[in-house]
């Protein structure tokens, strides 16, 4: 039977003791099934650990779209109004253009990719680490999902890059269209 709680301070693997009836062959049971590596259980914890902070970054992403949509509409109701009281001119155009561009890229960054993947399938877990002809240790699981989540990472990488690109840009659209709103309120190059 293996205690958990008892552990070679050298390898740091658990003690393998024989079972209640004192056989070695439960002995030898509990060694076969147990290669719990916790350097690899480590890895794989790093591996998810990645995978969720990339998670938290297309959300915040997707809350910082929505907080720019806002400050896009604000500055162009509250300056548009005072630009557009004068009369339609180059300035107005150019921070209406602005304000579409920000729009154009604001859905960009909201749009549903399907294509990120956070998470693994359960059923597809069963079946092929706990329902196999042979089950995984947990160290081969540990190993196994740990390469599978960096490959996800890594996958959604080009995804979440386009939308922290899409919302560098937007954002100094922003700054140029409430320039642009101030151009036009001011009269400069008329």
């Amino acid at each position: 039977m293996v205690q958990p709680d008892l552990t070679d301070r050298r390898t740091l693997r658990p003690r393998v003791t024989s079972d209640r009836s004192g056989s070695e062959e439960g002995a030898d049971r509990a060694s076969s099934g147990m290669d719990d590596d916790p350097r690899v259980a480590f890895v794989y914890q790093e591996a998810l650990r990645g995978l969720l902070q990339q998670q938290a970054a297309v959300e915040s992403l997707h809350n910082r779209a929505g907080t720019l949509i806002f400050a896009a509409s604000f500055a162009s109701s509250l300056l548009g109004s005072n630009a557009l009281a004068n009369g339609v001119d180059v300035w107005d155009w150019v921070a209406l253009a602005l304000l579409l561009s920000i729009g154009v890229l604001a859905v960009l960054m909201l749009w549903p990719y399907y294509a990120f993947s956070f998470r693994f399938d359960p059923e597809e877990l069963l079946r092929d680490y706990v329902e196999a002809e042979r089950p995984a240790s947990m160290t081969e699981m540990h190993r196994a999902l740990a390469v599978r989540a960096e490959h996800e990472r890594r996958i959604n990488g080009p995804l979440v890059r386009r939308i922290r690109v899409a919302l560098e840009v937007a954002l100094v659209l922003l700054l140029l269209e409430i320039v642009a709103w101030l151009f036009s309120i001011g009269g400069i190059f008329d």
